[in-house]
C-alpha cells in the first residue's frame, strides 16, 4: 500500500493556486487601498490640507486607473493577463511606499497618480485570469476578485489603526504597501494562465469599435458610473464621516468599516451565484440599487449608532452585490475573446463615476460643512441606477436573442 499522497492533475493544480494566489495578491492590495480613506483624517492633518484637497488626493489614483481600463483590457487580451497583474501589483506597492516618505500635498497627488496607472493593470488582467478557470460560473469567478480586496479592507481596518498609533501613519502606510512588492514576486514565480484550447486570435485596435458601437456596453458603462460613484462615496467618506461628523475614533471607524467590508465580502460572491442561478443579472442589479437608493437617503440623518450600525450594515450588503452579474452582461453579449477589453471599457467608466465622487463629496463637505448634500446625491444617483438596469434588461434580451439567432 503506498503511502504517497496522491496529487491533483497538473491543470486542476495550477487552477488552485491561480485563483488562490489572485485573491491573495487581492488582500495585499486591499490592504494599501483601503489604507488611505481609513487614514485620510490624519494624512489631512499631517498634510494641512482641506476636504476638497483630500477629496483630489484620494481621487488622483483613480483618475490615471480609469484612464488605464481600455489599455489594460486590450493588453490583457492580446498579450494574456498573467504578467501584466505582475507588474501592477508590484508598481502600485512601490509607489505606495513612495507616498509615505512625501510631505508635500502635490508630490502626493503625483504619486498617487503613478499608483493608479499601474493599478490599471490589476483589474481588467485579474478578472480575466480568474474567469478563464472559470468559464461555467463566470459570474461568481469575477466576484472572487473583489472578494480579496474585502478581505484586505477588513484586516487593515482592524489592524491600520493600531499600527498608525504606534508608528505614525507613515510608517504604517509604508510597512502595509510593502508587503504588496513581495507578494508580486511569490505569485510571478506560482501562477499560471489557462492553456487555451485553441490558437490565440490577436486582437487589433480596430476590435475596439466593436465595443462603442453596442448598445449593451454604453447601458452596462452608465450603470457601471453608478456603481463605483457609489462605493467610493462609502469607501472615500465614511471613515471621514464617522470620525468628523459622528466624533468616533480612527481606531472605532475602523471597527465599523471592518465590520462593513465583512458584510460586503461574501454578499459580492453570493451576488454572482444568485445571477449565476436565475440567469438574469438585470434583476439582481435593479434590486441591488433600489436597497442602496434607500440607505444613501437615510445616512446622513442616523444619529443613533445602533441605527447608524444596522443601516451601514444594510447598505454594506448591497453595496457590490451585483459587481458580478454587472461585469458578466458584457461578456455574455460580445463572448470572450474581448472579454479583458469590455471589462476595461466598462470600468473607465466606473472609475470616472468615483473619481468624480470622490473630488466633489469632499468640495460639498467644506462648502456645506455636512455630508448630508453628497449621500443624498448618492441616493439619487441610485435611482438613475435603477431606471438604467430596467433599459439593460431590455437591451441585453434583445442582443441575446439576436445572436442566437445568429
Amino acid at each position: 500500500m503506498s503511502n504517497t499522497i496522491e496529487q491533483p492533475p497538473p491543470q486542476r493544480r495550477d487552477r488552485i493556486f491561480t485563483v488562490s494566489l489572485v485573491i491573495l495578491c487581492q488582500v495585499v492590495h486591499g490592504i494599501s487601498f483601503s489604507a488611505m480613506p481609513l487614514l485620510l483624517p490624519l494624512i489631512r492633518e499631517d498634510l494641512q490640507i482641506s476636504f476638497t484637497q483630500a477629496g483630489l488626493l484620494s481621487a488622483a489614483a483613480t483618475f490615471s486607473y480609469a484612464l488605464g481600463q481600455i489599455p489594460a483590457g486590450f493588453l490583457s487580451d492580446r498579450y494574456g493577463p498573467r504578467r501584466l497583474f505582475f507588474v501592477g501589483l508590484l508598481g502600485w506597492s512601490v509607489f505606495s511606499v513612495f507616498l509615505g516618505l512625501i510631505e508635500v500635498f502635490w508630490l502626493a497627488v503625483t504619486t498617487q497618480l503613478l499608483a493608479g496607472a499601474f493599478r490599471a493593470l490589476l483589474f481588467a488582467p485579474g478578472m480575466s485570469l480568474l474567469a478563464s478557470w472559470f468559464p461555467a460560473r463566470r459570474a461568481t469567478a469575477m466576484s472572487l476578485y473583489m472578494l480579496g480586496g474585502f478581505a484586505g479592507t477588513i484586516v487593515l481596518s482592524l489592524g491600520g489603526p493600531l499600527l498608525s498609533a504606534a508608528y505614525g501613519w507613515r510608517a504604517a502606510f509604508m510597512m502595509m504597501a510593502a508587503i504588496g512588492i513581495v507578494a508580486a514576486f511569490i505569485y510571478l514565480r506560482y501562477a499560471r494562465e489557462k492553456p487555451r484550447s485553441a490558437a490565440a486570435q490577436h486582437l487589433a485596435v480596430s476590435d475596439i469599435t466593436q465595443l462603442f458601437s453596442h448598445p449593451v456596453m454604453w447601458v452596462c458603462s452608465g450603470l457601471q458610473f453608478v456603481r463605483f460613484a457609489v462605493v467610493t462615496a462609502y469607501m472615500v467618506w465614511l471613515p471621514s464621516l464617522l470620525v468628523v461628523d459622528r466624533g468616533l475614533s480612527v481606531q472605532n471607524a475602523g471597527f465599523i468599516v471592518a465590520m462593513a467590508a465583512a458584510f460586503t465580502a461574501p454578499s459580492n460572491t453570493l451576488g454572482g451565484y444568485v445571477s449565476d442561478r436565475l440567469r438574469n443579472p438585470p434583476l439582481v442589479i435593479t434590486g441591488a440599487l433600489a436597497v442602496l437608493a434607500c440607505t444613501a437617503a437615510l445616512l446622513p440623518f442616523t444619529h443613533s449608532l445602533p441605527m447608524l450600525l444596522l443601516l451601514i450594515a444594510v447598505n454594506s450588503i448591497f453595496l457590490q452585490f451585483y459587481f458580478g452579474p454587472l461585469f458578466l452582461v458584457p461578456v455574455e453579449v460580445l463572448g470572450s475573446r474581448l472579454a479583458g477589453t469590455a471589462t476595461g471599457f466598462s470600468n473607465l467608466f466606473a472609475n470616472i463615476g468615483g473619481f468624480l465622487t470622490a473630488w466633489a463629496m469632499g468640495a460639498i463637505k467644506d462648502r456645506s460643512g455636512s455630508f448630508t448634500a453628497g449621500f443624498i446625491s448618492i441616493s439619487v444617483i441610485c435611482i438613475v441606477g435603477v431606471a438604467l438596469a430596467m433599459v439593460l434588461a431590455r437591451v441585453r434580451t434583445n442582443a441575446l436573442i439576436s445572436h442566437t439567432r445568429s
